[in-house]
């Protein structure tokens, strides 16, 4: 069997830089060390240039830059929500060539922004963060990575939540002798033409890669655990019209952003509402039986939760992709894997030479939590299972000062843009920065009755909304049914929550002439 996690293929355009950085960087002492080139990691990088800060480097595991954009590469990757609002604010690109971004358009999008905003010399590539340490006496982080350590004031990651591939438990997917890999790490060397494919998995992922994997195999085994919701996706091409006016008007670009980002608003209120989200679910139920005539197989096919508890899904080709001779549809839970085939729970044994994993990725278990260690030794992840993932205002955790997260706890979106959450976290972070030399701060760290009552407040707006329906087990969830996940209200509003970083919620440490820091309350 192939390795299921091997790296995605990538650009090589950088090689030569990340063995040069390499040489020179043991023990360099940072203002800022970020971790991470995808949208928040980029995106950091750029506004702070843009503020005067260039005391940083950003390390990225790869040899370039992009994140999920990068790994993702798998036949059919695209973007659900509009290019004009899924891309930075500051870095537009009038020359989206349809409605929704594909995955090549979105990392040539990110490339182009790290050379257009000078971005690149303070990118370390091939180096991966092993271990983050603070060093409460010194007041600054001790960092590992696999070309070098290096030391820095302030620690910011950016790796998101989709960024490891979840593998399910599968007894003998371990002995499977053909080859298996994750839509993450996609096998782009492995031609599927003809061959009998198993597709474990029918989430966002599996709906854009099967139809476009169908046509060539020999025969498509899928195997659905849960039916998912999808809705018709209105994806059109930019017209000559629009093209010019986004190139030549001022602010229309700017208009078409706010118009989709304030109509997406009213998602979020639908989301609210699980009554309210039946009715909208009407679209979905309409476009399944519109779509698949036969009753049987819609029936196998409607989901008995109400739409929205998990991700929204749109497409237009996966009906009709799954409803070709050469596919079979499997509700029966897998078994066991043997050398050659799967065999269900029924006892089916179905021959298969290839495994396609679409099994999503580990948003509520982040591998980087193992990797940072704060105040007194406690390792991140085991204060997260202990006490379950959580930040303040989805940034900041007590006990670990000085630790930035982009894309934290409970900052994903069901109904909106995750580059309007991320702009308004590197906000935060920015005006924390600015504070920090203002006051001369050594350290601020979050009061841990801060984030308590922070998350309370949270955890209450979810309760009652589709996200936490009762029915409905989904990746915003944890193994306890807490949601860590999901931001369950407007995006205005944890921007205006994010706008200003108060000193009033942190532990501060200043240091007085050249003795030790002193801590102090604001």
């Amino acid at each position: 069997m192939t390795s299921i996690l091997e790296p995605a293929h990538s650009g090589g355009t950088t090689r030569s830089r990340a063995a040069q950085d390499a040489s020179g960087g043991s023990r360099r002492h940072l203002r800022v060390a970020v971790i991470g080139s995808g949208f928040s990691g980029l995106g950091m990088a750029v506004r702070m240039l843009q503020q005067g800060i260039d005391d940083f480097l950003v390390f990225e595991r790869a040899d370039e830059v992009g994140g999920t954009w990068r790994d993702n590469s798998y036949p059919g990757a695209a973007c659900d929500v509009m290019s004009h609002l899924y891309s930075f604010s500051f870095a537009r690109n009038p020359g989206w060539k349809s409605t929704f971004g594909k995955q090549q358009e979105l990392y040539d999008y990110l490339r182009d922004t790290a050379d257009r905003f000078g971005v690149r010399p303070y990118i370390r590539f091939g180096h991966e963060l092993l271990a983050a340490r603070w060093d409460d006496a010194g007041r600054r982080w001790h960092i590992e990575t696999s070309r070098g350590d290096y030391t820095a004031q302030v620690l910011v990651s950016g790796t998101g939540y989709l960024s490891e591939p979840s593998v399910p438990d599968i007894p003998g997917l371990g002995d499977f002798q053909g080859t298996v890999f994750h839509s993450s790490r996609w096998r782009h060397d492995h031609d599927l033409t003809g061959r009998d494919v198993a597709v474990i998995g029918t989430g966002a992922s599996a709906i854009q890669f099967v139809p476009e994997i169908q046509p060539v195999v020999g025969r498509l085994d899928l195997y659905q655990r849960t039916p998912p919701w999808i809705g018709p996706k209105n994806d059109k091409a930019t017209t000559a019209v629009q093209s010019w006016l986004l190139h030549r008007v001022p602010g229309y670009q700017n208009f078409r952003r706010n118009f989709n980002m304030w109509g997406r608003e009213v998602l979020a209120f639908v989301m609210k509402r699980p009554a309210v989200a039946l009715k909208m679910q009407k679209m979905a139920s309409d476009h399944l039986k519109k779509s698949v005539p036969d009753e049987e197989l819609r029936r196998r096919l409607t989901p008995d939760y109400v739409m929205a508890c998990k991700r929204l899904l749109f497409s237009n080709t996966w009906y009709p992709a799954i409803q070709q001779p050469n596919v079979d549809l499997v509700t029966d839970p897998i078994d066991h894997v043997r050398a050659h085939s799967i065999v269900t729970a029924d006892g089916t044994e179905r021959q298969v030479d290839t495994i396609v994993l679409g099994t999503g990725f580990k948003a509520v278990d982040r591998p980087v939590a193992a990797r940072i260690t704060g105040r007194d030794g406690r390792v991140l992840r085991d204060v997260w299972r202990a006490r379950g993932m959580a930040a303040h205002r989805g940034t900041t955790v007590a006990g670990f000062p000085n630790l930035f997260l982009l894309l934290g706890p409970n900052t994903t979106l069901g109904h909106s843009s995750q580059v309007v959450m991320i702009e308004a976290q590197i906000g935060y972070v920015l005006d924390a920065l600015k504070l920090m030399t203002k006051r001369r701060l050594a350290s601020v760290e979050v009061r841990q009755e801060a984030q308590d009552a922070w998350n309370e407040r949270l955890q209450a707006r979810l309760e009652g909304t589709v996200w936490n329906a009762g029915n409905c087990r989904s990746w915003y969830l944890d193994e306890h049914g807490r949601n860590p996940s999901i931001w369950p209200t407007y995006t205005w509003r944890f921007r205006r929550q994010t706008r200003r970083f108060d000193l009033s919620e942190y532990r501060l440490a200043t240091t007085v002439g050249a003795g030790l820091p002193a801590l102090s309350d604001a």
